[in-house]
């Protein structure tokens, strides 16, 4: 055995049995970019004068001179930073959420997730768990802008693929 096959990877997430109800943490965070917001309109095609049109911004928005991030890149952002902390290689399946949008978020925000275990538990497949959480969007102001509830099935300490 090689010594990288016997050192342990780090950075992984957490197993199900390891977030029981009541689990709950908080990731770190991230600034939204003007360039972000660029690049993701660019890639998604959500070209709206919202969030393109920086005049009508000024001049029409509810939101004057404020460039607003599209609530899709705030739940992909949270959802990033969850992958990169508690979500990377356990993950088997996303199985659906809700989602309410709270306050808005603007360029220059800078966002974190709080997440909490509601529910975790073994499925009927062996290795595999399905975890419920609440997840608050929470910025530099102490503001919820975004929660969300998913539901994903996790691998379990003893998981093997089949």
């Amino acid at each position: 055995m090689t010594a990288s096959e016997t050192m342990p990877t780090v950075g992984l997430g957490f197993r199900w049995e390891d977030t029981p109800v009541g689990f709950r943490f908080r990731t770190i965070g991230r600034t939204v970019t003007d360039a972000d917001i660029t690049a993701f309109v660019g890639v998604t095609g959500m070209v709206e004068v919202l969030f393109t049109n920086l005049d009508y911004i000024e001049k029409e928005s509810l939101f004057a001179g404020k460039r607003l991030a599209p609530g899709a890149l705030v739940y992909c952002f949270a959802e990033g930073l969850l992958m990169q902390s508690a979500v990377q290689g356990v993950g088997l399946s996303f199985l659906g959420m809700d989602l309410k949008v709270e306050a808005p978020t603007f360029a220059g925000d800078t966002i974190h997730v709080e997440c909490e275990v509601v529910e975790s538990r073994a499925t009927s497949k062996p290795g595999r768990g399905m975890v419920k959480t609440v997840n608050r969007i929470v910025n530099q102001r102490g503001e919820t802008v975004m929660t969300y509830s998913p539901a994903r099935l996790v691998k379990g300490r003893d998981y093997r693929r089949g």
